[in-house]
């Protein structure tokens, strides 16, 4: 069976604050329901989602109340994306870190978000605070804009394959520099996702990041068990078995290859990296902290010491 790190979904919990974006509200998505989904995968994919990253929406803008209890509801192995102003504070973001969010999303196709303005300084702000990677929603046709931008940043991971064979191009060169990309919202997507999985993994081996991206908010066509399959059709069973655990958690549960989790990276100081030492940064502190520990059964807490 191959576990697969589920690297993009949403919880919509009832309770918990929506704000309309576009005049859109989304239908209810719970734990429960995320729960009964992906418990079909094992018989018709041959595949088991055993940890992810629950991903704040345009719609549950700066909300935090939400992510919290979804993480604590889904339990070891899931992580939290989420969406904070400019403004938050230090002890904000350690509160947040603590309940097993790692990473700080910018929405800059939908809003909801801090806005490009504030990238750079809040992108390094809470990768220097606490290992936050970040992450982008947007077309890849403003890569060409942006493209700097997003270089001198530690860290980034881009959604749903950039949506755009136009700006396809833009994207396979910032994974060839570094970044993360994940191979989610098929549905979404005006390119072949075959042809851009098989040439993003032979750009760089440690890019693709499966997901469901489930519930599939407004998308045309939503998740299916074939997007999951198609990754492993698409790809060598080793690029397949990296975009389906590995590569995600190396990055969201600061994992090496062999599944061992390193116990005390996020506390460790996070030198700031250059454009040519990007999507190398965890590896690194990883190394030096030297201390590894067993992922089976490890949680969102699972780096700490």
């Amino acid at each position: 069976m191959q576990s697969v790190f589920d690297a993009h979904l949403h919880i919509i919990a009832p309770g918990f604050p929506l704000t309309a974006n576009d005049g859109y509200l989304p239908e209810p998505f719970t734990v429960a329901d995320y729960r009964q989904r992906i418990a079909g995968l094992p018989v018709s994919a041959g595949m088991a989602v055993t940890g992810g990253a629950v991903v704040s929406g345009s719609f549950q803008g700066f909300d935090q109340t939400y992510l919290v209890a979804a993480l604590a509801a889904l339990g070891p192995g899931f992580v939290g994306v989420t969406q904070v102003p400019v403004s938050v504070t230090d002890a904000e973001i350690d509160a947040l870190d603590a309940t097993g969010v790692r990473a700080v999303r910018f929405n800059l196709r939908r809003g909801g978000s801090a806005g490009i303005e504030d990238v750079e300084q809040l992108a390094r702000r809470v990768w220097d605070r606490a290992g936050w990677h970040a992450e982008f929603y947007l077309d890849a046709e403003a890569l060409g804009k942006l493209g700097p931008l997003l270089t001198r940043l530690p860290q980034v991971s881009i959604d749903h394959l950039g949506l755009s064979e136009a700006g396809f191009p833009q994207l396979l060169r910032l994974a060839e520099a570094g970044a993360k990309v994940k191979a989610t919202g098929f549905g979404r997507v005006d390119l072949d996702p075959a042809r851009a999985l098989r040439q993003i993994a032979e750009a760089n081996p440690t890019a693709l990041m499966a997901g469901t991206d489930l519930p599939s908010t407004r998308a045309p066509r939503p998740f299916a068990d074939a997007d999951l399959s198609l990754i492993r059709e698409a790809l060598t069973a080793e690029q397949a078995h990296a975009a389906l655990w590995s590569n995600a958690a190396g990055l969201y549960l600061r994992a090496d290859h062999s599944g061992r989790v390193c116990s005390d990276l996020s506390r460790a100081p996070h030198a700031t990296a250059t454009p040519g030492a990007r999507g190398t940064a965890s590896g690194a502190r990883a190394t030096a902290s030297g201390a590894c520990v067993s992922a089976a059964g490890a949680g969102p807490r699972a780096d700490r010491g």
